[in-house]
């Protein structure tokens, strides 16, 4: 309870603090000096609030700031192991996939009868009863019938499968009912198979009971070296009511509705886990307590094919590791309903990713929050028909290889902060948003659309902040490029941006200040509402506005007096306009602007770096006065 107070609290801050920013009317400003938003690395920290909300799901709570120099966010992890030391602790056993064949009771499966060797089981024709704790062996095919599992006794039951086969029509093949905790070894090389039916006569009518091919009231462990194969029929896949934690073995499951679930905790640390399912893929969702309801992914194989979400968690989604194939809501190019949720990975109060190879599709967006999310490692290829990467709250990135090859909106938040990383976006609107709002917000759609079908759009309300401390960040929007319903402070870093060539948008576009002390950045598009970094800058910056628009390629070429390269770029699109700024624009010296020509320099992204430029056309010539120096007409200029 204490933990929802201190969200609750905090919630009701935040919207008294955003009121008086609304009417206020005046423009935010951010402060490198005093500033809770820090630019630092691993600055934000999950332990104090965050990872304490169980009723995230639900939360629209933006961030707020007053005019002043102090702004109060939503606090957010910093590693996934910090995020997991604030949640319930996972039952493991060290000896989970430890069998001795010799003391266990056998369970010889034989068509529609059940044979036992060992105490500890009865049998009512092709219904086994494991009532005591114990090791049990199964081998043999099952064609229609059950393994329960009831038993009061205070330790665990370890059921081995050692090629087995169970189906059963009316119900689970294995029903963990009671039991102090459950055990699921598979034997060594051996290949298993659990299949039910479409309907079900429950053994707990008022819970309705079991309600999966292989389900569990008790905190059940999969473990072992061979192979499991799970149809859910009826329901899901695998499911357990407390914690469900996958340390090894080959596990391929496909299920009408959730593929593999466990209530308190999804923990898989290792082994190759395959999901086809027509719900969510893996999925923990206890809404009761706020520690748990979070899944755990420390490494192996991840295969998701799911029509809902691909991972969900009702709290934090924590990766430290692993390879994952996600696949969602049909994929990038599919439209779904507007109830509907089909996101790559989803944690409603956190998602904390330190490393792991990803490739992701989605007809939702590929990484989401409610609250925060942030990436320490990591290689990310993502192709999404939303957002690539959305958090109500705060996006931070600290490392990483992120190449987000489609999207609606690259990255969108709150806040967001990047402190390192390989950043390469591609959206049909704007590449990097900071706005406020639930899932979607800030969207206006493209032509002939009215943005995402279920989503709304939202005003700026002078909370809304863009950091970039270090990395290089590549963008390709249709939209706006970077764009900033509140203020941008960039400290270093490499930023290229390929803009729109419609007048209705911008490569640089924000509503606050656009603070620049270090880095290297460079923003081509459209003139008709360019801007340039503002006058408050400590580093110098030029906002040219071409007569004509130039080709996509075209280089754009900058020296100064000495015939010293200070930029040279081709823009992958048409542009008119050309926002830059670096360490290399120096007051007082003079610098001659040409278009066209070539390059001998090595090409990244555009940008060429050595060699020897031959020169095209010479445009025009400045010298630097200011720290924004602004040639040609047009544009939206540069604000205070």
């Amino acid at each position: 309870m204490r933990k929802k107070v201190i969200i609750l609290l905090l919630v009701g801050v935040l919207a008294i603090l955003s009121l008086v920013a609304c009417s206020s009317g005046s423009e935010v400003g951010v402060s490198t000096a005093a500033t809770a938003v820090t630019t630092a690395a691993n600055t934000i920290s999950i332990a104090d609030v965050v990872a304490e909300d169980s009723e995230a799901e639900d939360s629209e709570a933006e961030d707020s700031a007053t005019t002043s120099t102090t702004t109060t966010v939503v606090s957010a992890p910093t590693s996934a192991a910090a995020a997991l030391a604030e949640n319930g602790a996972a039952q493991t056993d060290a000896t989970a996939a430890q069998w001795d064949g010799a003391t266990a009771t056998a369970i010889a499966l034989n068509g529609d009868a059940i044979t036992v060797e060992g105490d500890g089981v009865t049998v009512n024709g092709s219904v086994a009863t494991i009532t005591a704790a114990g090791t049990y062996v199964l081998s043999g095919a099952l064609s229609d019938g059950q393994i329960i599992v009831d038993t009061d006794d205070e330790a665990t039951v370890q059921i081995v499968l050692n090629g087995a086969d169970l189906n059963s029509a009316t119900s689970a093949p294995i029903a963990i009912m009671n039991a102090e905790a459950a055990i699921i070894v598979l034997a060594d090389g051996s290949a298993n198979n659990v299949t039910d039916g479409a309907t079900y006569t429950f053994l707990d009518a008022e819970a309705e009971e079991p309600a999966a091919a292989i389900f569990s009231n008790a905190d059940l462990t999969i473990t072992g070296g061979g192979s499991l194969t799970v149809t859910g029929n009826y329901n899901d896949a695998i499911s357990s009511d407390d914690g469900l934690i996958i340390s090894s073995g080959t596990i391929v499951v496909t299920a009408v509705d959730d593929g593999i679930r466990g209530k308190d905790y999804l923990v898989i640390e290792d082994g190759s886990v395959t999901v086809n399912s027509g719900g969510d893929g893996l999925k923990a969702d206890n809404e009761d307590d706020a520690t748990l309801g979070y899944v755990a992914i420390q490494g192996g194989t991840i295969t998701v094919n799911a029509a809902g979400d691909a991972i969900a968690a009702e709290t934090d989604a924590l990766i430290t590791g692993g390879t994952f194939n996600l696949a969602a809501g049909g994929g990038s190019t599919s439209v779904i309903s507007d109830d509907a949720s089909a996101k790559g990975i989803k944690g409603l109060a956190n998602v904390v990713i330190d490393g792991g190879t990803f490739t992701i599709d989605t007809a939702d967006d590929a990484i989401h929050s409610n609250a925060n999310i942030t990436i320490n490692g990591g290689t990310f290829t993502i192709a999404t028909g939303d957002d690539g990467i959305h958090a109500d709250a705060t996006v931070t990135i600290n490392a990483g290889d992120i190449a987000i090859t489609s999207s609606y909106e690259g990255i969108e938040s709150a806040v967001i902060t990047i402190n390192d990383g390989d950043i390469n976006v591609v959206a049909s609107d704007d590449g990097i948003n900071v706005a406020g709002g639930v899932d979607g917000s800030g969207m206006m759609g493209g032509p002939g659309r009215g943005g995402r079908p279920g989503q709304e759009t939202t005003t700026y309300t002078g909370s809304y902040y863009l950091y970039i401390n270090g990395g290089r960040i590549v963008v390709d929007a249709a939209g706006d490029g970077l764009d900033a319903n509140g203020a941008i402070e960039m400290t270093g870093g490499v930023v290229l941006v390929n803009g729109p060539t419609n007048s209705g948008n911008a490569a640089l576009d924000y509503d606050g200040t656009f603070n620049i002390s270090g880095g290297f950045f460079v923003a081509a598009g459209s003139a008709g509402m360019a801007q340039a970094p503002s006058q408050t800058s400590t580093q110098n910056a030029l906002l040219l506005n071409l007569s004509g628009s130039l080709a996509g390629g075209t280089i754009i070429h900058i020296q100064d007096s000495a015939g010293q390269e200070i930029l040279t770029f081709a823009p992958s699109k048409e542009y008119q306009s050309v926002a830059f700024s670096s360490a290399g624009l120096v007051s007082g010296t003079e610098y001659t602007v040409y278009y066209g020509g070539s390059s001998t320099g090595t090409n990244s992204d555009g940008l060429y770096e050595g060699g020897a430029y031959t020169p095209g056309t010479e445009y025009t010539s400045f010298t630097v006065s200011s720290v924004v120096t602004a040639l040609g007409n047009g544009g939206g200029g540069m604000r205070p």
